[in-house]
């Protein structure tokens, strides 16, 4: 089985207008929708926002659903200034840019203490022709220009509120993970929730027609 977590109900969506015959419940207090995609069983489970939400999802997905691969969907912040909003990343690696070890035992920042290094890598896709890109998560939504600063001196091109942490779950299970990612902001280019808000519906409108084909290969 597959398993798509993603953080939000609208996200959700663009996922679970591809998924056939599927049937809903609640499992330890989220949405599990199942049935099949591109000719797989699949589940989309609804994780809520935020790092703990998607890492209690996506173990839920491994040990009560016996998921075999994890998928993400969703949108994020772009961080380079040549990116265009409703563009489409996967994700070749992720890093937890609010994790600080650093006055501890003088690790980089990003870096949980079972690793050497701050970056967990994705699964990418032979069969994707998107760019990839690394993403920087964290539990906040800013325009904190020293959150900006710190993820792209880390090399981050997008940065969201979950992805590393399903890294983080799914690595230590020894599970491929694959995270794309559609760009609903970009830095410097106005208020960051104003340009999410104002973009989000096409944001969405593109992932649920561009999902079936990045991800049916897969």
């Amino acid at each position: 089985m597959d398993a798509f977590v993603i953080a939000m109900d609208n996200e959700a969506e663009c996922a679970l207008a591809h998924l056939a015959r599927h049937e809903g419940r609640t499992v330890f207090g989220r949405r599990v929708s199942t049935g099949t995609f591109a000719g797989r069983k699949t589940s989309v489970i609804v994780a809520g926002i935020g790092k703990v939400n998607v890492a209690a999802a996506t173990q839920l997905a491994l040990s009560e659903l016996g998921a075999k691969r994890i998928f993400n969907i969703g949108v994020a912040g772009g961080l380079d200034p040549a990116m265009e909003v409703g563009g489409v990343y996967a994700v070749k690696e992720a890093v937890q840019y609010d994790f600080d070890l650093v006055q501890v035992n003088g690790t980089p920042m990003g870096t949980l203490a079972e690793r050497s290094s701050p970056f967990i890598p994705l699964t990418l896709s032979p069969s994707w022709k998107i760019p990839a890109v690394t993403l920087g998560s964290g539990d906040r939504f800013n325009d904190s220009e020293a959150d900006y600063r710190l993820l792209r001196s880390m090399g981050a091109g997008l940065r969201d509120m979950e992805g590393a942490a399903i890294a983080q779950v799914c690595e230590r299970a020894g599970v491929p993970f694959y995270s794309v990612k559609w760009v609903s902001d970009v830095y410097g280019r106005g208020s960051t929730p104003d340009q999410f808000a104002a973009n989000l519906k096409t944001c969405l409108e593109k992932a649920t027609t561009e999902l079936p084909s990045i991800f049916a290969d897969v």
